[in-house]
């Protein structure tokens, strides 16, 4: 294998242009072009050999440790803008949620494409994996959260936390034990998640949090805290532990469009339509990094600086 940092950090733009970049010095060392769309969401394979990029209406795969601009492969079966893309985590399989209403699973170890598919009924925004790797958990456009259970192949769970208003962002506990659903007024719904006779998953409220005055655009948990991005330029750190504000990230000029944790919950990397991507400690919510080198909005980040694969 050829040598590889040990952190892969990456930001894409409304420039057209995928960036790697050094998270200690800051300095860009690739760039891809990417003229078919804007990119929607990053994501890097458990083993870090590869980077999903979602488009308008496709998903690449591009090889990490080449420097060839040419994706090493192609999914094509959505008909609009994919919003979500993740990975099961031995990478045996890819998820995706798109615009066209559809969540979809794509088999990485075959040559075929889409390998199953569920009707959401309205814009998805947002697509989980449970930790448990069996179920996913979608948000859509009017509202919806929905569970779809991936052994019993149908929708496990339905809920609708607020009516008509779009679901913008879901995030997993680690373990499986809570659940937060961000929205467009700004709204941070938080469950625990409960296992059932049936192993479906129920969702027991636990908090409301008026987290913010504009759109979240992007709520994601680490062990200790819950970190929401909004459209008022701003991060907002919260100890899970009761729901309480510990800080606010202020140095973004622009809406904050995406947010990554570090493996070990210490830093917190951002990206915003003020064109660059920021490194800040948790412990002191100071900005110790900014990436500069896009020329429009930065609409979406990925990191990965753990072990190559997690154990499933």
């Amino acid at each position: 294998m050829s040598q590889q940092p040990s952190v892969i950090l990456a930001t894409a733009s409304y420039d057209h242009a995928i960036k790697f970049w050094e998270a200690k010095s800051g300095r860009c060392y690739r760039t891809i072009q990417y003229p078919d769309s804007q990119v929607n969401r990053l994501e890097i394979t458990p083993d870090k050999r590869h980077l999903a990029a979602a488009g308008n209406p496709h998903i690449r795969l591009f090889d990490i440790n080449s420097n060839s601009p040419q994706p090493v492969r192609s999914f094509d079966s959505h008909t609009n803008n994919v919003m979500a893309v993740g990975f099961q985590c031995d990478g045996n399989w890819m998820y995706s949620g798109s615009e066209d209403g559809t969540v979809k699973i794509w088999d990485l170890r075959a040559p075929g494409g889409c390998q199953r598919e569920y009707e959401s009924r309205a814009a998805v925004n947002t697509v989980v994996l449970h930790p448990n790797q069996t179920e996913l958990i979608s948000g859509d456009q009017n509202g919806n959260i929905r569970v779809w259970d991936l052994t019993a192949n149908s929708c496990s769970c339905e809920l609708v936390p607020e009516v008509d208003t779009a679901v913008r962002s879901l995030t997993v506990m680690w373990d499986g034990s809570l659940v937060v659903a961000a929205n467009n007024h700004g709204t941070c719904y938080v469950w625990r998640l409960l296992r059932g006779n049936q192993t479906m998953t129920n969702f027991e409220p636990l908090h409301k949090l008026q987290a913010h005055n504009g759109y979240i655009l992007k709520c994601l948990l680490s062990p200790e805290y819950l970190a929401t991005a909004s459209s008022d330029h701003t991060v907002k750190i919260w100890n899970v532990d009761g729901f309480t504000l510990e800080k606010t990230l202020v140095g973004h000029q622009r809406w904050v469009w995406d947010c990554v944790f570090s493996v070990d919950g210490a830093y917190l990397i951002t990206a915003s339509s003020d064109t660059t991507a920021r490194l800040w400690s948790m412990a002191s919510g100071e900005e110790i990094k900014v990436y500069q080198g896009h020329h429009k909005a930065t609409t979406c980040c990925a990191l990965h600086d753990g072990a190559e694969t997690s154990p499933c």
